[in-house]
């Protein structure tokens, strides 16, 4: 009987399998069952090498042991390990289908089988390239822009913004490249790419005119970042919200608050900007002193606190200049309130407020200058200065 279709060749030869195993004697079925084990043995023990050989890699990989590395680095192993796990399994099954009898490698190099092999082969090299050409391209980011940021010319304010600018490159590259490789992928399955690619630029336009609000996110995100406006590490208030800045996306900026609270905005809620760390920043001093007080001494005595300060091997890095004194900027009700002020670093005027609050303190106790702090003064009456009622009569009148 002549056999047509690709189902008809492929129950028949099932069938010839089938009846060649029943026809197997005890001797052949031990040594195919001893053949499986073996099989099994070895698929088994070459997962748990290649698994133990994946891990050593990803230790040795290079670069700085950050948390995008580590999320990069896992992607990297599961991936890996998702292919040689199928290619092992697969193996694995078509060895035991040849002990056992089963020519599925006879049928899948020849007619439809073959073609159908040869789709699924392209189809996993493209993904696999797509993937590994979107990891390398991140790497290859990573190492421009450490390369960059390692220049003598470049400060710490450009490093920050290479920094800023370096999720945002990943983006685009990941983006593009994953978009070419899908386009691949359709047209390895049969679709047509210039059909698809009409329809995409048709959705865009679309798209763009009703998404006007994304739009307007992203080119203000642009402009921040190539005005150096902000960048990842400042420390910022926008709209109200206030934190360190700990990742600038496509559309949204990220602040990581005191208390650990993760603001997230969009860049069109960024109108008004008010960045504390850029390239210096200063502690301003506003302390009272009571009316009685030498006011000229307790200048005087926070003057010499911040050059004690100066002169400490911990606390100099973080002054820049001598303080400044912008003399008396209030008379308040319970004291007379002295302004001045300490350049310091980006981000350091906290620290130095904190050291020099607990110095002043101390300092001030010492040299007589009194701290005003709300108090009330309880004036009692004497006897003599109390005025009789109306309704009631002097002594001398009753007598």
């Amino acid at each position: 009987m002549e056999v047509s279709t690709a189902s008809e060749q492929v129950i028949l030869g099932f069938r010839e399998s089938w009846n060649a195993l029943l026809r197997l004697g005890p001797g052949a079925l031990a040594l195919n069952i001893a053949l499986s084990v073996l099989v099994i043995i070895a698929a088994v023990g070459a997962g748990l090498l290649v698994r133990r050989l994946l891990k050593r890699g990803v230790r040795a990989m290079p670069g700085p042991a950050d948390a995008e590395k580590t999320i990069r680095t896992r992607r990297v192993t599961q991936v890996t390990w998702a292919a040689f796990e199928t290619g092992l399994v697969l193996a694995a099954f078509f060895t035991l289908a040849a002990i056992w009898g089963f020519d599925l490698l006879g049928w899948l190099t020849a007619g439809l089988g073959q073609q159908v092999v040869e789709s699924v082969v392209r189809i996993a090299v493209l993904a696999v390239a797509t993937f590994a050409a979107a990891e390398l391209a991140t790497l290859l980011v990573n190492r421009l822009l450490a390369r960059m940021a390692a220049r003598k010319e470049a400060g710490v304010r450009r490093e920050a913004q290479l920094n800023t600018i370096g999720p945002l490159l990943h983006g685009v590259a990941r983006g593009v490249i994953i978009i070419i490789g899908l386009m691949m992928i359709l047209a390895e399955v049969g679709l047509e790419i210039g059909p698809l690619l009409a329809g995409a630029g048709v959705i865009g336009l679309a798209i763009g005119f009703g998404a006007q609000t994304l739009v307007k996110d992203f080119l203000t995100g642009i402009f921040l970042i190539s005005e150096d406006i902000v960048a990842v590490g400042d420390v910022v208030e926008i709209a109200g919200s206030s934190g360190v800045v700990e990742q600038m996306t496509i559309r949204t900026i990220r602040l990581r608050a005191l208390d650990g609270t993760l603001h997230v905005l969009p860049y069109g809620e960024a109108q008004i900007i008010h960045n504390m760390t850029k390239v210096f920043s200063y502690h301003v001093i506003e302390l009272g002193v009571s009316y009685e007080s030498d006011i000229d001494k307790a200048f005087e005595v926070m003057t010499q606190v911040v050059e004690d300060m100066r002169a400490d091997p911990d606390l100099s890095p973080r002054i820049l200049e001598p303080l400044e004194v912008m003399d008396v900027s209030e008379l308040a009700d319970s004291g007379v309130v002295l302004r001045a002020r300490i350049k310091t670093p980006p981000g350091a005027q906290w620290g130095v407020g904190r050291a020099f609050n607990r110095r002043i303190k101390t300092a001030w106790d010492a040299a007589g200058v009194e701290i005003p702090y709300p108090h009330m003064h309880l004036v009692m009456p004497q006897p003599a200065q109390i005025a009789p009622q109306p309704d009631e009569q002097p002594p001398e009148a009753k007598a």
